[in-house]
């Protein structure tokens, strides 16, 4: 049975916005899955996380402070319909980021990572797919916020897709 996953990472509320957007919210209430990868900054959203997610695999980030780091830990591993997944904040530079990560995460088909703000989206020679989200709440330097979809079925990953917010 195909499982829809929803990727967030970097909502930095309430520093970089009051809240999130509703599309947001409601690709996380309607997903199987939600991962989000730190920098989350108030514990209130983790709780809404919590509340609103039917799962819920998160870590915690750089910009999160000790009450989060005690109900989140560094990187996670889950495995979904055969499709291994670990998850991360951050992944250094993006120089070399492939080789790097296949060598922390040599089990792992699938990292999911954030910090940067910058959506990602590659495989490494080995074929471990590298799937940054962007932020949803602060763009940088990017056109748009940013959050990603993605389905596992039958053991593989697919359909992903990066998706821009649009402003409530």
């Amino acid at each position: 049975m195909p499982l829809n996953l929803v990727l967030v990472a970097d909502t930095h509320v309430p520093k970089r916005a009051r809240s999130l957007p509703s599309q947001v919210w409601a690709a996380v209430e309607s997903a199987d899955v939600v991962f989000h990868a730190g920098d989350w900054v108030a514990e209130s959203v983790l709780n809404e996380f919590e509340q609103r997610s039917r799962s819920l695999v998160g870590v915690y980030g750089n910009n999160d402070g000790p009450e989060l780091r005690r109900r989140l830990p560094e990187t996670a591993t889950v495995t979904l319909e055969g499709v291994r997944f670990a998850i991360v904040h951050e992944t250094g530079q993006a120089k070399g980021r492939e080789a790097r990560c296949e060598a922390l995460y040599p089990e792992a088909d699938v990292l999911v990572f954030g910090h940067s703000h910058i959506p990602w989206d590659t495989e490494s020679p080995r074929g471990l797919r590298l799937l940054n989200p962007g932020s949803p709440t602060d763009r940088r330097r990017q056109p748009a916020c940013t959050y990603m979809t993605a389905v596992v079925d039958a053991g593989r990953l697919a359909e992903v897709r990066l998706v821009e917010v649009s402003r409530d």
